[in-house]
């Protein structure tokens, strides 16, 4: 354990018995400090309630008379993620202020597990900013996910798209402000403007369910925009603040791999009876499906999930190819 996570501990260890507010001084020391996000976005820590030492506390209170206790907070912690064990993370809360692109927000906002109240664009006028694309990052649609993107378009064209992108914004801003100098109604003014508008928002969360949204939102599959809020959060806010819980969540949901009840018969059935019975289970279990088109039997998703997590684990197999 390193010394400054050794003194965090004392810290919260020593308010916890006290009964008096848990202190995290590397918390405090970037408390309303703006951690920059994108172009324009950033995030910054408002407030929050408890740390490390708070889950603890809260585990050891449903213990009981004569209940064997854990002697180390980290093993604790560990143990509490480690077999999904969630109000205990929830006795810990932080509100944070966003600021974030429209249609980054849309997707932040289907976490419904959080308070949240955002800039009101019907009684304010609209953020004067709005997310700008870099040359070099325009990113092609995935070809095997209708709802991802892989890899980015020549930088020429992408010169292009940028000031395209910089016109369009600059133009539909100047609508907007005309709308309002004509006296129109700021809530039918903004309807027009993009989603590359940045929006505001105060965003309080309990700990369990923002590693939830972490997990999320971190994961490659994630829209690269949200990604960098959410490493951002987690990298530079909740690592600091709940230093055990976050490595135990990196090292028991983020980096692990989960293995189905299919997954793990058919590395039984590989390793015990060879490629040619574990071939045959992953045509049963549908690991492997028969293409209609080229008439040979083909990984299906849930084969190709499969291939990933061996490959995670530097299992070769030449089953699900």
């Amino acid at each position: 354990m390193s010394a400054s996570n050794q003194r965090l501990d004392n810290n919260q260890a020593a308010s916890t018995q006290q009964g008096s507010r848990v202190s995290v001084p590397e918390l405090d020391a970037i408390l309303g400090q703006k951690i920059p996000v994108l172009d324009d976005g950033f995030v910054r820590v408002v407030d929050y309630m408890g740390g490390d030492a708070s889950i603890v506390q809260a585990a050891r209170v449903s213990y009981g008379a004569g209940t064997k206790k854990v002697s180390e907070d980290r093993g604790l912690i560990r143990y509490l993620m480690r077999h999904w064990h969630s109000t205990p993370f929830e006795m810990c809360e932080i509100k944070l202020h966003v600021r974030v692109p429209m249609d980054c927000w849309r997707q932040w906002i289907r976490h419904r597990t959080a308070n949240v109240n955002e800039y009101s664009t019907r009684y304010s006028v609209a953020i004067d900013g709005a997310q700008q694309t870099p040359e070099d990052s325009w990113r092609r649609q995935a070809k095997n996910n209708k709802q991802g993107s892989g890899g980015c378009l020549d930088f020429e064209l992408g010169k292009k798209l940028t000031a395209e992108e910089a016109a369009l914004q600059t133009e539909l801003t100047r609508v907007y402000q005309a709308r309002l100098d004509a006296g129109v109604a700021r809530e039918q003014a903004r309807k027009d403007l993009p989603l590359s508008t940045y929006t505001e928002a105060y965003w309080k969360v309990d700990l369990h369910n923002l590693l939830h949204f972490l997990r999320l939102r971190m994961d490659t599959h994630a829209q690269l925009e949200i990604r960098d809020y959410a490493n951002a959060i987690g990298e530079q806010i909740v690592a600091k603040w709940c230093p055990h819980a976050w490595q135990s969540f990196l090292d028991y949901r983020q980096h692990a791999v989960a293995l189905t009840a299919i997954d793990t018969r058919f590395l039984a059935v590989l390793n015990i009876e060879g490629n040619d019975a574990a071939q045959a289970f992953a045509k049963e279990s549908g690991l492997l499906r028969l293409s209609s088109k080229t008439k040979t039997w083909k990984p299906s998703r849930e084969g190709r999930e499969l291939a990933a997590k061996l490959s995670q684990m530097n299992l070769s197999n030449d089953v699900l190819l």
